[in-house]
């Protein structure tokens, strides 16, 4: 596998990944996570343009797509139930997605993310427990909650 900046001419695919993401969380317990079409093609299409959106490909597939920056996340500044793990500066990813045909494209996505800075922020909906268990497996603690623009919490978590 191999992680690529997001390009314009994937975006249609991109979205169609989302879309299954969408079914397999609904289908697997996590009904409340994205929805009302979460993530928009206009916020998908502002993270290709600030250049945050990534691929993994496999043989010429994407076989997944997220959200990496390294600028404060917003949501981030206040923590409830726990603290991070540390106060220095920190990458996030967000919007993961897998297309469902490969399996540790998460895992992968995860690791390409924490290698490019070494101290690495994410979180997930309390329903989302696949991606508790992906956090978990692959070394990141979690640190406690926080809440969303949309006012909802989220479990947080860091890996330094």
């Amino acid at each position: 596998m191999e992680i690529r900046k997001a390009k314009s001419g994937q975006l249609e695919r991109i979205m169609e990944i989302y879309d299954k993401a969408r079914t397999f969380m609904a289908d697997h317990g996590n009904p409340n996570q994205w929805v009302n079409g979460y993530p928009q093609r206009e916020l998908v299409k502002r993270d290709l343009d600030n250049g945050w959106l990534y691929v993994c490909m496999q043989d010429k597939e994407i076989a997944g797509v997220f959200m990496f920056y390294q600028e404060p996340e917003p949501n981030y500044r206040e923590i409830w139930e726990g603290s991070w793990l540390n106060d220095r500066p920190y990458g996030t990813m967000h919007r993961m997605a897998s297309a469902g045909k490969i399996r540790g494209v998460s895992a992968f996505c995860l690791e390409w993310c924490y290698n490019q800075c070494r101290n690495l922020k994410g979180d997930t909906h309390p329903d989302n427990y696949v991606m508790q268990n992906v956090f978990e497996k692959n070394g990141f603690k979690r640190c406690g909650i926080i809440r969303v623009e949309d006012k909802s919490l989220r479990i947080a978590y860091q890996k330094e």
